[in-house]
């Protein structure tokens, strides 16, 4: 992998440095900066939304023409990270959020071509932690920048460092960090399914199976006193030590079918792990014990997720269930049994996120949708089209504004309360 010098917009002087770093020394709770926000899980933890929009919808803040790409945006102090496609180069851009304006970028050469005719942009959702950006593209090129110059720092071409295959659709795993590692489940040769790199040096600290990739990428939770990352390989949930990579227990479970996709996040929730896919699979909840896990229920008929990963609230789980080129279903149903509330049938694919009390549905033809987040019923309060049609990235949600993008556009929108 080649890499180009980074635009020279990006500041230089030791004083720009030295307020960034005091700046980062910060926690900012309202920072959107990785897949599915600071704990990912789908949860804005603000509490400066709006609880109604204007007739015309919320005000746009600005808007610009991207890349290809299904990768999410990623917000932190006050900076985008965007990576997307242009042409053949896959593209890191650090965007100010006031404006959109482009601080930096960084692109190197890009090969992918998808089988199936769809986007060859990058799927990952970058990652911002501890003044760097890790993003790992649609060839398995993970990458490592310094967050405030956009200088590369390292980069390891996984598909040829661990024969990591191309996939139905590409690589997509958003990158967790953990400690001192960057974690991937890239599905790799000879016991390199999941595989743990050095965040400082990009060198290998372990590897651990034998699973194939799925699309879906992992989370990290203590439970009982012991620090677990959780993966959903293409052939069911692994839960491992992130520091070690020595794999507490694994539970088989996967579409019947080869040619299937399971993307959904395993979705953590006090002791139990909600896992969900399509392709006649459904969803399963499992509880983490000290000595394995256990089965709490399953269902075919339940919350089945191809591609966005499902929100909790208040003991319910809200989610997209069915296949996306079918005609999806917005559904609420029970954690604890699998029983379903509501279902609002063939409402079409998109991502959920949940902002206090509200859900934030953004549907894959472009439509913002408000509701609250009750079980009684999908009652929708705001509606607004914010983006054209061809929404499949994941949105980011950071001081209250909505950075969403579509095949070739993206935008920013004030969801704040009135002043």
């Amino acid at each position: 992998m080649q890499s180009r010098i980074p635009s020279q917009k990006a500041p230089r002087d030791w004083l720009t440095h030295f307020l960034w770093f005091l700046f980062a020394l910060r926690t900012c709770a309202s920072d959107w900066p990785q897949f599915l926000g600071p704990d990912r899980n789908g949860v804005y933890a603000d509490s400066d939304l709006a609880n109604s929009w204007p007739k015309e919808g919320p005000p746009v803040v600005w808007r610009k023409k991207i890349g290809q790409g299904f990768s999410g945006p990623a917000v932190s102090s006050a900076k985008l990270i965007l990576f997307h496609r242009l042409h053949d180069k896959e593209l890191v851009e650090c965007l100010d959020t006031k404006d959109g304006k482009s601080l930096w970028t960084l692109d190197y050469p890009a090969g992918y071509r998808d089988d199936f005719g769809f986007d060859e942009g990058p799927r990952a959702t970058p990652t911002i932690t501890g003044g760097k950006v890790f993003t790992f593209g649609a060839e398995g090129a993970l990458c490592c920048l310094d967050f405030n110059s956009g200088k590369e720092i390292w980069n390891v071409n996984t598909k040829s460092r661990f024969q990591a295959p191309k996939g139905f659709f590409g690589m997509a795993c958003s990158p967790l960090i953990e400690g001192d590692a960057v974690l991937l489940n890239i599905g790799g040769a000879n016991g390199a399914g999941i595989v743990a790199l050095d965040k400082t040096s990009g060198k290998l600290l372990w590897k651990a199976t034998e699973d194939e990739a799925s699309y879906s990428s992992p989370v990290a939770a203590t439970l009982h006193g012991r620090r677990y990352a959780f993966f959903f390989t293409r052939r069911g949930l692994v839960a491992l030590d992130p520091s070690t990579g020595e794999v507490f227990f694994d539970f088989p479970w996967r579409p019947g079918i080869r040619e299937s996709v399971s993307a959904a996040a395993p979705l953590v929730i006090g002791d139990l792990v909600f896992l969900s896919a399509s392709y006649q699979t459904g969803a399963l909840l499992l509880r983490v014990k000290d000595n394995g896990v256990e089965k709490v229920w399953s269902a075919l008929d339940a919350l089945s997720n191809h591609y966005a990963t499902s929100v909790y609230h208040d003991g319910f789980l809200y989610g997209f269930d069915g296949r996306q080129e079918t005609g999806q279903n917005l559904r609420c149903i029970e954690l604890g049994s699998g029983k379903v509330r509501w279902s609002e049938e063939r409402f079409g694919a998109g991502t959920v996120t949940l902002a206090g009390q509200n859900l934030l549905v953004l549907r894959e033809n472009g439509e913002l949708v408000l509701a609250p987040a009750s079980p009684d019923g999908f009652t929708p309060i705001g509606r607004a089209q914010i983006l054209p049609n061809g929404v499949r990235a994941y949105p980011a949600l950071a001081d209250g504004h909505l950075y969403a993008r579509s095949k070739d556009t993206l935008v920013c929108v004030d969801l704040r309360k009135p002043k």
